[in-house]
Parts: C-alpha cells; sequence; structure tokens
C-alpha cells in the first residue's frame, strides 16, 4: 500500500509511525516549513520533519501545496492514499484527486462537530464530556467530506488540551489503519456529513487568555484548561500577571454577596478563589512569568496577602 502522508506537529506523529508498522510504502512526507518557536523565536524542525528525517524518508516543505510546481511531484508519486493529519493547509483539488484510491484526512473531533483549527480546545472550553477522533474522505473543503469511521473519547473534568490532544493523536492512528483495512477489503462505506450539525473550532488566539472571575468556577476551570499548553489562561494577581495551568472546581461555596476575585482559603493543593454565582475554584498549579510553575498553597505561602483579600482581577 502507497501512502504520501502529509503532517506537521506531533498529533500527526503517531499515525505516521503507524503507517510505517503497518508496512506501508511511504514514498514522500510533506511538512510545513520550519518556524521560529519557543521563547527563543528559534527555528526548529517540527516533529513529522525529525521523524520522517530520522526513518530516511523523503520529505518536502513548500511553502504553499497550492503552488503549480507540486502537482507533477504528486502526480509522480502517484500513492493509493493519501492521508492527511494537522497538515495545516487546505489541499486543492488536484491534490486529492491525484490518490489512486481515497485521499484520507485524521481530524480530532466527532464531525461535524468542530470542524476548525482547534476542535480540542473548543470541546474543552464548551465543558464537553465526550471528544473523539474521525477518518474521513477529504474534499475541497474544510472538514466537510464524508466520514468513514469515528472513535469517542471521554474527557475527564481535570483532562487539559495537550493531554486530550495526545490521546485523540493514539487513537486516530489506530482508527487509521482500522480503515485502510477495511477499506482494502471494500466493506467501508462513507457517509455524507450532516450539514445542519456542524459548528467551528477557529484557531485560538492570546486575546482569549484572561479569565473573568465573574464567570463561574466552572467556566473558568474550563478555560485554564482549555487554554493549555496555548496560549496558557492569564489573570492578575495584586496586579501582576499570573498564569494558570491547573484548576478545580470547589465543593465548598462562596460568601454570599461577596466580590469574585476574593482568596477565601488555602487548601492542601492550591489557594480557593471566589467566582461568580457564589461558587468556588481551587488553583492547583500557577506560575509568574519567566518563573517556574509551582502549587498554588507554595505560591500563596510566599505572598503578603490573606484570606478575604480581593487579590485576583
Amino acid at each position: 500500500m502507497r501512502v504520501v502522508f502529509l503532517g506537521t506537529p506531533e498529533f500527526a506523529v503517531p499515525a505516521l509511525e503507524r503507517l510505517l508498522g503497518h508496512g506501508c510504502d511511504i514514498p514522500a512526507v510533506f511538512a510545513q516549513p520550519d518556524r521560529p518557536a519557543g521563547r527563543g523565536r528559534k527555528v526548529r524542525p517540527g516533529p513529522v520533519k525529525s521523524l520522517a528525517e530520522s526513518r530516511g524518508l523523503a520529505l518536502h516543505q513548500p511553502e504553499k501545496i497550492r503552488a503549480e510546481e507540486n502537482r507533477e511531484v504528486f502526480e509522480r508519486l502517484r500513492p493509493d492514499y493519501i492521508v492527511s493529519a494537522a497538515y495545516g493547509q487546505i489541499l486543492p483539488g488536484w491534490l486529492l484527486a491525484s490518490a489512486r484510491r481515497h485521499a484520507l484526512n485524521i481530524h480530532a473531533s466527532l464531525l461535524p462537530r468542530y470542524r476548525g483549527a482547534a476542535p480540542v480546545a473548543w470541546s474543552i472550553l464548551n465543558g464537553d464530556r465526550v471528544s473523539g477522533v474521525t477518518l474521513m474522505v477529504m474534499e475541497e473543503a474544510l472538514d466537510a467530506g464524508p466520514i468513514l469511521l469515528q472513535r469517542e473519547v471521554p474527557i475527564g473534568l481535570e483532562t487539559t488540551t495537550g493531554e486530550l490532544t495526545r490521546t485523540l493523536a493514539r487513537e486516530g492512528a489506530e482508527l487509521l489503519v482500522e480503515t485502510l483495512v477495511r477499506m482494502e477489503r471494500g466493506d467501508l462505506r462513507p457517509v455524507p456529513q450532516d450539514e445542519a450539525l456542524a459548528t467551528w473550532a477557529p484557531r485560538l488566539t492570546k486575546d482569549m487568555a484572561p479569565v473573568s472571575w465573574d464567570e463561574s468556577a466552572l467556566v473558568v476551570h474550563n478555560r485554564i484548561r482549555a487554554l493549555d499548553p496555548w496560549p496558557g489562561a492569564r489573570t492578575l494577581f495584586c496586579g501582576e500577571p499570573l498564569l494558570l495551568w491547573r484548576s478545580l472546581p470547589g465543593e465548598m461555596t462562596g460568601f454570599a454577596g461577596a466580590e469574585p476575585g476574593r482568596l477565601l482559603s488555602v487548601s492542601e493543593r492550591g489557594m480557593r478563589v471566589q467566582c461568580g454565582g457564589g461558587s468556588v475554584l481551587e488553583l492547583v498549579e500557577v506560575q509568574r512569568p519567566g518563573k517556574g510553575r509551582v502549587s498554588g498553597r507554595e505560591f500563596v505561602s510566599g505572598a503578603r496577602v490573606r484570606p478575604g483579600d480581593v487579590v485576583f482581577h
């Protein structure tokens, strides 16, 4: 089975590894060009590129996959299947048509819900209890092709976007091989998506980072875990920026009529904060910019504040 693979970030790595382990012939791998990353903005190879180079696979990194010079490359490769996993660009029709069988995509949601760039984060931001992964036939439209197989994955109350993404990457890799095997047997039929049920998951932005303590503890909690690892939820603690990484809605209730953002008490793991509607959020892991992450309890023990103070804004 001859498969051309397109992918860039860590999410795509398990799928490529699984294809190689299944004995597929991978004549080429396509990844996005190297970009500056990290605090120093150094140009580093992406995870898929690193894997491809370590396995001696032919690697292509075009700036624009739609560029006409890439058409000849795909026509020469003549793959049975094209597989895309978080590649990062919408693929043109001529590229999809270059696959002898099908062009497939691994998408980290239960389509038609959460089409777009950030399906995992939006499922957590919205407080969903179930996510999943979809294997679909690609069309020249964003995440709109017919569905082949899906697999549900539960979302725990403390699960972050980074953690769920890694789980869905592994599940997607297994589902990919199952899909290819069943397609070769001819017992898998694509099912069109119900457009009336489609929802969207646009890219996250840094503007989404600030939390509002007027919202309920559960809403703030979901924002904190949805924005982990990027861009990270933020607040002001005594006027200074503070990153919020781990939290848990508290079982206790706050003071009736108390101002949101009030430090209520210190727990074994963190600090309890008054939120909207009388709800309470326990901050378990926080970080000052440029410093390491610490427990909420450790952080507040070094701050000159007392329970009852309004310190979060």
